[in-house]
């Protein structure tokens, strides 16, 4: 088979972005978790479609529909009203005794002068910020925050680690979950083969098993359906198939019924 000069060379550049960009993360990694005790601070680009306010809420229009996140449950009501602002994403990260506490994100706004020891690490690039945020993820209890902060990153492409992070056992549960979460948002191809791996893992953690079957019921109902129906008619474990079953009651596609009936007139 042979190749143009060009695609040639646009096939190292790509892989030499991807090495830079994993050697830049991991630098950044390093800068965080050996930051001093107090608040470490970073900001970067964000996504086409994600905004924020900066304080409350942020705001994601970037798969055709909109969604929210809210900080502030008193005053959601009005979130629609307030101002947008297309980025940056600023990250603070919350340190005590050298472990991470707490991971905040916002989009938009200014930091404060803040209290205590802060670490400003300034802007970084976004496919750094991803790595670094996802590494964050997977040695600390409380950072499962961070993995969203990282899927809002501008030109950063994080399932493959997310999916790396949540067939991780030594990962903090709640990550792990996390991680499942937003792979069920990534809705690849490469993903969805990951998420059916863990539901259908016998030896998986029962709460991650539980979180990758409801993930696979977000997906479109072409990549999604098929995969429940199966786990719901074959999989060994009968909770596994209770949960498949579950999410498939919520679709009012015709495979569903079908498969009720066949369930229901059996034998």
């Amino acid at each position: 088979m042979r190749y143009s000069t060009r695609y040639l060379l646009g096939s190292t550049a790509l892989l030499l972005l991807g090495c830079a960009s994993s050697v830049e993360g991991q630098a950044l990694a390093d800068r965080i978790r050996s930051a001093r005790d107090g608040t470490v601070r970073l900001a970067y680009g964000v996504r086409d479609g994600i905004c924020g306010d900066g304080a409350t809420y942020i705001r994601d229009r970037s798969r055709g529909e909109e969604n929210f996140m809210t900080f502030d449950t008193k005053d959601s009501r009005h979130w629609r009203d307030r101002p947008c602002e297309p980025g940056p994403a600023r990250v603070a990260i919350t340190k005590i005794n050298g472990d991470v506490s707490r991971v905040r994100v916002y989009v938009g706004g200014e930091w404060g002068s803040g209290s205590g020891d802060i670490t400003d690490l300034g802007t970084v690039a976004g496919p750094a910020a991803a790595k670094a945020l996802i590494s964050l993820a997977s040695r600390e209890r409380r950072a499962d925050q961070a993995i969203f902060a990282a899927t809002i990153a501008d030109s950063a492409v994080v399932w493959p680690d997310l999916l790396v992070l949540a067939k991780d056992k030594n990962v903090a549960s709640d990550n792990r979950k996390s991680a499942v979460f937003w792979l069920s948002q990534a809705a690849g191809d490469a993903a969805t083969e990951g998420l059916t791996e863990l539901a259908e893992n016998e030896a998986e953690d029962r709460d991650v098993r539980d979180q990758a079957v409801f993930a696979l019921s977000q997906l479109p109902e072409d990549q999604g359906i098929p995969i429940l129906i199966r786990l719901a008619k074959s999989n060994k474990d009968p909770k596994v198939r209770r949960k498949a079953l579950f999410w498939l009651g919520q679709s009012d596609d015709p495979r569903v019924l079908k498969l009720f009936e066949e369930i229901l007139t059996k034998g």
